[in-house]
């Protein structure tokens, strides 16, 4: 077995070396051949072995081409679209809190440990609708008495304005002819 194992390895070693000896011998004819190459290849030997010295101009010459990435661009376009606030409001203990919660406390071997679990199912309705109205309705609401406030407030302002500089150009002399403030006032005041 070993016999065998011996001539197979001298056999496939042989090979490429045998292939080595005729390519070597073949490329000095295929040189001296005139008319085989279009180019001679003596004269590329000459140029290769020449070493060109460096010269500062090749060190700070800059390059003519540019590299512009555009698929980072588009990523950042896309990720400004998103929303990422939301509008749901947080968990009592916070995000970090409830995620703690949910882990120590294994909603399969601790049902009753999960949020809202102590309410039935009618007092769980009941929440959500309370939840609902008050944000849909009681918020509406009093969104719509906080600006009537406003309203009333910014035209009580402006009464009192007028009313102050009416009284200023009362007190000048002429009722407060040939002031810019008094004659505007009085085109209001009709």
């Amino acid at each position: 077995m070993r016999f065998m194992v011996l001539v197979f390895a001298a056999v496939v070693g042989a090979a490429p070396a045998g292939a080595q000896t005729s390519a070597t011998s073949s490329a000095p004819e295929s040189s001296s051949a005139p008319g085989s190459l279009p180019v001679s290849l003596d004269k590329i030997r000459g140029a290769l072995q020449q070493r060109q010295p460096l010269t500062l101009r090749t060190l700070d010459e800059r390059p003519t081409f540019r590299v512009q990435i555009l698929e980072r661009q588009k990523i950042e376009e896309l990720l400004a679209t998103l929303n990422f606030k939301s509008t749901s409001p947080a968990p009592p203990n916070g995000l970090y809190g409830y995620e703690q919660q949910r882990q120590i406390w294994n909603p399969v071997d601790h049902p009753m440990m999960q949020p809202y679990a102590a309410f039935n199912q009618g007092e769980l309705l009941t929440i959500a609708l309370e939840n609902l109205i008050g944000k849909y309705v009681v918020g509406q609401a009093a969104t719509s008495i906080k600006n009537a406030v406003h309203a009333s407030a910014a035209a009580a302002a402006r009464e009192e304005v007028r009313h102050a500089i009416a009284d200023y150009c009362a007190a000048q002399p002429n009722g407060g002819a040939g002031i810019q403030i008094c004659e505007t006032s009085s085109a209001f005041a009709r």
